[in-house]
């Protein structure tokens, strides 16, 4: 049975929560002010994996419960258009040096203030967000009887907070205190091979790998469904791949066919993964043309099941990939 095989065949449909790649205008730093507290230092947060490989949080936004996805992919923090008014966002003021809107790939949206987002101990005041359409995710959600999310908890709280987050584990770390040292507790990365973790300006992570021994990049995407490789970078491969009834989508991005291709050796750093069956799909809106014509070229997102079977740690602070070969 192939990975994709393992979906409901209700609804054959991947959703890519992430925004990627594909932001044009960057969301400024906004100061993280935390909640005071003088110890924990850090807050340890279960996860929840849902039917669409999700890692789900529990949060609270303006004292309402939410379910955020946790999206590595993701530059900055989401909530679903259709909760703005549930959980009482705020405007972009004229007097702000925040921008009213950003573009999404290729589409803009607008940006809100949340008065108060908590996770745990850790809250965080003033917090602009960017209201999106999870319509998609929504869907299936509703389709499969489980929690739909609210929104999306991206890079711009992941870094400042130095998140650990563990996705076989299903355990998000973050720094109360950003500015206090130390090292978040409890993981033990012994037989865990480090993977240097490359940012972007635009808050992307991208590791260096290979497919089929031609090196490449791959952007680290725990909102990605699967790990799916760009359909114009296999075909230059000229590997094989067959058509699938599933169909794929991200924010602002039609929905599009997978195809699957079988990698003989899929490499991320030093990790080897022999005989891998890949997610194929045109991610053009996601990863431009620059990225692709790169030395070596982004050839895709790593995904949720390979972070998950391979007991993947992102540490945000050290910028640091564990894999498990």
């Amino acid at each position: 049975m192939t990975f994709f095989d393992q979906l409901p065949s209700a609804r054959k449909f991947l959703s890519i929560l992430c925004t990627s790649a594909a932001l044009v205008a960057e969301l400024p730093a906004a100061p993280q002010q935390p909640s005071a507290r003088a110890t924990p230092q850090f807050e340890a947060l279960p996860l929840v994996r849902s039917r669409q490989n999700h890692l789900i949080v529990r949060a609270f936004i303006n004292g309402k419960r939410a379910w955020l996805g946790v999206d590595s992919g993701a530059p900055v923090s989401a909530i679903a258009l259709d909760r703005r008014e549930h959980f009482q966002l705020r405007p972009i003021t004229a007097k702000s040096n925040l921008p009213a809107r950003i573009q999404i790939n290729g589409a803009f949206n607008n940006v809100a203030i949340a008065r108060e987002l908590r996770l745990g101990a850790l809250s965080l005041v003033d917090e602009p967000v960017v209201t999106v359409n999870l319509g998609n995710s929504s869907a299936v959600a509703r389709i499969r009887h489980e929690q739909e999310i609210d929104g999306i908890i991206g890079a711009d709280i992941l870094f400042p907070t130095k998140a650990v987050l563990d996705c076989q584990r299903q355990m998000l770390i973050l720094k109360v205190d950003p500015d206090v040292a130390g090292n978040a507790p409890g993981f033990d990365r012994r037989g865990l091979q480090a993977v240097p973790i490359q940012v972007s300006d635009g808050f992307n992570l991208y590791v260096n790998g290979s497919i089929n021994g031609k090196p490449a990049k791959l952007m680290v995407d725990t909102g990605s469904f699967a790990t799916l490789l760009h359909r114009s970078f296999v075909r230059r491969m000229r590997i094989p791949t067959h058509e699938t009834q599933f169909s794929s989508s991200a924010v602002n991005l039609r929905e599009r066919g997978v195809w699957v291709a079988r990698i003989r050796k899929l490499s991320v750093g030093s990790v080897e993964i022999i005989g891998k069956e890949v997610g194929v799909v045109d991610l053009e809106g996601l990863i431009h043309g620059r990225l692709l014509q790169g030395s070596p070229p982004v050839a895709g997102l790593l995904g949720a099941e390979i972070l998950n079977r391979h007991h993947g740690i992102i540490d945000f602070g050290t910028r640091t990939l564990y894999l498990k070969r």
